[in-house]
């Protein structure tokens, strides 16, 4: 079954060429041009996907995006924007958007990103042999429910924010096995991040003041020189 893709862009030609090109990739796509209709669309329609552009009329992208967040927090969100401002992105990461894409861009560009959102976003809601999702992942005592976003340890709630959930599902998605910095970037960060690697130490840092302080078998491993892992018991 093909992946279904959402856009959301009111520049009517920039809309059909997107669609143009996501049609040929073997993608099945719906256009809105507000976003209202947007967000009517969004709901009903379930897409895998959805390319939304911040400057939108009715209902702007950064409010489509909050208020579809209320009720999917799931579905991946790329946002595009013609404002290359830190404001936009900030804004719209902070309120669970996946990624940016800012105009104009490569085709290319756009395609690599959509490939590793929907590749991501299908391993954190993974399939058990049944067909059913499968939306607890453990280690040990720690338990995370990847469709409540609920975190607990030695029956404990923590509180992550949303890339630490981001980075510790991944880890927790290859238990047991060694991830590289390059796949962290690419699968948690998103393609061709930017910013500076240790990021990636910072976060690490940052999850396991939460996940393993005070405990006595720390579940997060560094690998030195190549990456992190959960280890189990």
């Amino acid at each position: 079954m093909n992946k279904r893709i959402l856009i959301v862009e009111d520049e009517k030609k920039i809309a059909k060429v997107l669609k143009i090109e996501l049609e040929f990739e073997g993608y099945d796509v719906t256009m809105e041009h507000d976003g209202k209709a947007g967000l009517e669309t969004a709901f009903n329609a379930k897409p895998d996907l959805i390319l939304l552009d911040v400057m939108l009329p009715e209902i702007s992208g950064i409010e489509v995006l909050r208020r579809l967040r209320k009720e999917d927090r799931h579905t991946p969100v790329l946002l595009l924007t013609a404002r290359n401002t830190t404001l936009d992105k900030v804004q719209g990461l902070d309120l669970g958007a996946n990624d940016y894409i800012t105009k104009p861009f490569e085709i290319e560009e756009v395609l690599a990103r959509i490939r590793s959102s929907i590749r991501y976003n299908d391993m954190l809601l993974g399939k058990s042999e049944d067909g059913k999702k499968k939306p607890v992942l453990s280690a040990s005592d720690l338990v995370v429910n990847t469709e409540t976003r609920e975190v607990n340890r030695n029956s404990k709630s923590i509180t992550l924010t949303p890339k630490e959930f981001d980075l510790l599902v991944y880890l927790l998605i290859n238990k047991n096995k060694i991830v590289t910095r390059e796949g962290i970037i690419t699968n948690v960060w998103g393609y061709e991040y930017e910013g500076e690697t240790n990021v990636i130490d910072v976060y690490i840092r940052y999850l396991r003041k939460k996940i393993d302080a005070d405990e006595e078998h720390q579940l997060i491993t560094t690998v030195r020189g190549v990456g992190y892992t959960i280890r189990e018991k």
